[in-house]
């Protein structure tokens, strides 16, 4: 089935690719999530709007994007969230907490689907995240989780 790529999606394409893949992933997974939507000969229009809107989001180059990164782990995050007395969380640290951290932090601004996790986040204590910046370029960020 061909598909028009909405969103970046790790191991198939960045936003505004058309690409082809087996029925059942788009049907159950791409689309119903918002990542993609169904290739026909009018959708090819959006396609420009979705490469112009990535083209305004996305670091250009990868000096940029090591520009960004340098920033980046100069920053200290720390994020404070509601915690049990064992240090365990009252839920998890999204990637939208962490984004809006580095913001808080003074960082520069961070897309929140760039933020990525190793596993979730659920108890107090340092913490290490990646930030994809560019496709050769990640930085690796420490992040502070700490009782609020």
């Amino acid at each position: 089935m061909k598909i028009i790529l909405t969103h970046e999606v790790s191991g198939l394409g960045t936003a505004g690719d058309v690409v082809d893949v087996r029925d059942g992933y788009a049907r159950n997974y791409l689309v119903p999530r918002g990542f993609a939507i169904r290739w026909t000969k009018g959708g090819e229009k959006d396609v420009e709007q979705i490469r112009r809107g990535r083209k305004i989001r996305e670091i250009a180059s990868v000096e940029q994007a090591n520009e960004v990164k340098g920033q980046l782990e100069g920053v200290k995050v720390q994020l404070a969230v509601r915690a049990g007395d064992a240090g365990r969380l009252f839920g998890s640290v999204t990637q939208a907490d962490i984004a809006s951290a580095i913001k808080a932090a003074g960082g520069p601004d961070v897309d929140k689907r760039r933020v990525e996790v190793g596993s979730p986040i659920k108890t107090l204590g340092a913490h290490q995240v990646s930030v994809r910046l560019h496709a050769e370029v990640v930085a690796n960020l420490g992040v502070e989780v700490v009782a609020a």
